[in-house]
């Protein structure tokens, strides 16, 4: 399953989802991870939360953000939840690539039963309807 937490810039999805992985982290029953541009968020996560700083890993494109997501859950079998902040630059993203890279994360979810949950800068209005059927919060 991929869901989005949508909205402009500023407009509180940062909080959103730190609140919604700190919640989920009580009933999980397997690993969760959280990825983030920074660890300036590392003191509001619990710390069964792993948070890996994606810059730090120097993923420079879309096909090595995928590869890199892979390689996380190849290492973690009891993984079951990913959660992505900044999604749009963790990525390396192209403006023309989100519905492609969004689609392989969806076979990624499907193929190795890891759930994503992922903050987007983009208003829910400007997403294609594949994308948009997914969101769970638009601020």
């Amino acid at each position: 399953m991929v869901q989005f937490i949508v909205g402009k810039e500023g407009k509180g999805k940062t909080k959103h989802l730190l609140d919604k992985v700190n919640m989920e982290i009580k009933d999980a029953q397997g690993n969760v991870v959280y990825l983030d541009k920074s660890t300036k968020h590392m003191f509001e996560l619990n710390n069964k939360i792993r948070l890996i700083d994606v810059p730090e890993y120097l993923v420079t494109d879309s096909d090595e953000f995928i590869g890199f997501i892979c390689g996380i859950i190849s290492q973690d079998h009891d993984l079951q939840k990913m959660y992505f902040d900044s999604f749009l630059k963790i990525a390396c993203m192209k403006e023309d690539e989100l519905e492609q890279i969004v689609a392989k994360i969806e076979k990624i979810s499907e193929k190795f039963h890891v759930d994503f949950v992922i903050s987007l800068s983009r208003d829910e209005s400007e997403l294609p309807e594949s994308i948009r059927k997914n969101v769970i919060v638009s601020l």
